[in-house]
């Protein structure tokens, strides 16, 4: 719908609703009818943008993806999980963190005292990167290159858009480097607080150890889980006692 039609109809909307008050009923028809952050509206978009990133051919991924990975989750998410890219499980299941890390994000999420429907979770990139172009490979993965990342990302800010939560949750240096723009390790970004600058939108950006590497090395959980709480004060999440 055009601007100016759109502008017509509120102020239409507008009249009925002072005509309605004049018999003292007050219905104001015209509140949230163009409101962006209706679930339906939102719903659609992000399936509109799925189909657009299921026909993607941005990068040579595409020729050995098994699925899409888009995300999933709460459309109305006030925290987004973005890690960077999917896995050999991811691949096959078509779903983010499904794998040993998923299990623990979502072991994560649960001592938020949320769970994993409450969320949105995804990746920079949504299809497979392998070393060997042999999808059914086990132990194939790969990081993204920048050259993919670049193809990706404007999937990934539409995605942020849509869903506008109040914070995003990095997962790894690579998420953490490709939405802060900081060329630095995750451990100097973790912890800290950084705007996402790529849109008038106003979202937190929160950096932490991606949950592979706490497969890892277990001794950064304690890392994690500040940066956890820090989130969840900015949400007004309380801790478990």
């Amino acid at each position: 719908m055009k601007e100016e039609n759109k502008k017509k109809l509120t102020q239409l909307f507008k009249l009925a609703s002072i005509l309605y008050s004049l018999d003292g009923l007050y219905i104001d028809i015209s509140k949230n009818l163009f409101n962006d952050n209706n679930p339906d509206d939102k719903f659609k978009k992000l399936e509109k943008l799925k189909l657009e990133v299921k026909k993607c051919r941005n990068c040579n991924l595409y020729q050995t993806r098994t699925n899409v990975v888009f995300g999933e989750g709460n459309i109305n998410a006030e925290l987004m999980f973005i890690g960077e890219a999917p896995g050999y499980e991811e691949d096959k299941q078509a779903r983010p963190f499904v794998g040993k890390a998923g299990e623990l994000l979502n072991k994560i999420i649960q001592a938020m005292n949320l769970n994993r429907e409450e969320v949105y979770i995804t990746n920079v990139v949504k299809c497979h990167p392998v070393e060997i172009p042999d999808p059914q490979l086990r132990n194939n993965d790969r990081p993204p290159t920048l050259e993919e990342i670049k193809a990706c990302i404007n999937y990934l800010h539409h995605q942020i858009e849509i869903i506008s939560p109040k914070v995003i949750c990095c997962l790894g240096s690579i998420a953490a480097k490709t939405l802060t723009g900081n060329d630095v390790p995750i451990s100097e970004l973790r912890g800290k607080i950084f705007e996402y600058k790529y849109s008038g939108l106003d979202i937190k950006v929160i950096p932490t150890y991606h949950p592979a590497a706490l497969l890892r090395n277990p001794s950064l959980k304690p890392y994690v889980w500040k940066d956890m709480k820090l989130i969840m004060k900015i949400l007004g999440i309380h801790e478990k006692k």
